[in-house]
């Protein structure tokens, strides 16, 4: 089975001056703005590092949840976040980690199979697998 999934950018101007917007084919966004301001200067917008960010964490916690069903488990509640960093290295910059950090409500799981379980999706997660970028991850179970 291939699934595609589509994303568009449009760019106008130049580098530090210029404007873009991105789009999704699920309409999730739509002409949303970003730039150099928003991506490098913390201005309001989008910028690639926050949407693959939360691309990872939505991948993993997915995977997650198909590996606890594996197991015989199932989360009331899973929340996961993914910080993305973008670093400026020779020739450029570069995406060099991504590290998620989870927090988790799962019955019937013990720390030591929660980590072996968490750890499984984190190597497993389609967009882990896309990233060469060092890939942590932060889990803990919660009541």
């Amino acid at each position: 089975m291939k699934i595609v999934r589509t994303g568009s950018a449009a760019w106008s101007g130049g580098i530090k001056d210029g404007k873009g917007s991105i789009s999704t084919e699920s309409g999730a966004l739509q002409d949303y703005p970003y730039g150099f301001s928003s991506r490098f200067e913390g201005q309001p917008g989008s910028n690639p590092e926050e949407l693959i960010a939360a691309a990872h964490s939505a991948c993993f916690t997915m995977a997650l949840s198909l590996i606890l069903g594996e197991a015989g488990l199932r989360a009331d509640r899973m929340d996961t976040s993914a910080k993305v960093s973008l670093e400026q290295v020779e020739g450029g910059y570069a995406i060099t980690a991504s590290h998620l950090t989870l927090k988790a409500s799962i019955p019937g799981v013990d720390q030591a199979q929660f980590e072996e379980l968490a750890a499984k999706a984190k190597a497993g997660c389609p967009v882990s697998k896309l990233l060469n970028a060092e890939i942590s991850l932060d889990a803990s179970l919660v009541d």
